[in-house]
């Protein structure tokens, strides 16, 4: 009994968690091709930047079409979709921390990350629903 009212507490928290890791990944994602929020190519590492066999615009349209896809697997299957959305944010963090360029940006990826951990986290307990 008390299981299902943990859950039942439990279920708007999360599926709050899993329209924003799907929307702001979409989002995000597209603006890559349009840099309406931002110019993305400045939160490139210049290290990395650097080494990349192509221009840096071409890079943040491949980042934008791997978020795009990110916030499509958290739609279809919140707990991988929630572990693939942490990581992606710790890795954008990290290479924001390497050169300490932005780590504002950095810090609040890094936030961003545990609450897409921690829906996934609690995927699994609503795995037996619909996700």
């Amino acid at each position: 009994m008390e299981s299902t009212n943990t859950e039942q507490s439990l279920k708007p928290v999360f599926n709050l968690l899993r329209i924003t890791f799907v929307i702001v990944p979409i989002v995000a994602g597209l603006d890559k091709f349009t840099n309406l929020l931002t110019s993305w190519e400045h939160y490139i590492n210049p290290s990395i930047a650097t080494m990349l066999p192509f221009p840096a615009p071409t890079f943040m349209k491949i980042v934008g079409v791997i978020e795009i896809v990110a916030g499509f697997i958290v739609l279809r299957k919140a707990a991988p979709g929630g572990y693939i959305v942490a990581a992606w944010l710790t890795l954008i963090a990290v290479t924001l921390l390497v050169g300490f360029h932005y780590p504002d940006v950095a810090v609040r990826d890094l936030v961003m990350a545990i609450g897409a951990f921690s829906m996934a986290k609690m995927a699994g307990v609503f795995s037996s629903g619909k996700q």
